[in-house]
């Protein structure tokens, strides 16, 4: 499934995974909030339970969209967070890899003062 991701003046399109937590996500959308940032991390609580399953990953990859369980949160990974290092993306703790962001996901870094992500159907 295609969505769009907007912050501020950047617009994103990505791709859900055919999978169950992804397709529950998929089920809230249209979905707006305000995010947090972790590095180059933005992170949304969304309403959507799931564990951990066979996508989950200690180390993600530039522009990956993931859930993550312990904060019930939708991610985007456009950088390095906080314990990153070597030129690793590693989360706080494991993500379930639900997508990937088309396009260039690091054009996110321009809008990380703005205070609400819109995620929608493309």
């Amino acid at each position: 499934m295609k969505i769009r991701i907007r912050v501020g003046s950047v617009d994103l399109d990505g791709e859900l995974n055919d999978t169950p937590t992804a397709r529950k996500v998929a089920d809230i959308l249209p979905f707006k909030g305000p995010f947090n940032t972790w590095g180059d991390e933005i992170y949304i609580e969304i309403p959507v339970e799931a564990q951990l399953d066979e996508t989950a990953r200690e180390e993600v990859e530039l522009g990956h969209l993931g859930y993550w369980p312990t904060g019930k949160a939708f991610c985007i990974f456009f950088g390095p967070t906080p314990i990153s290092s070597g030129g690793k993306i590693i989360p706080a703790s494991a993500v379930n890899i639900i997508g990937k962001v088309l396009g260039d996901a690091a054009r996110l870094r321009a809008v990380m003062n703005e205070t609400e992500i819109v995620l929608e159907p493309a």
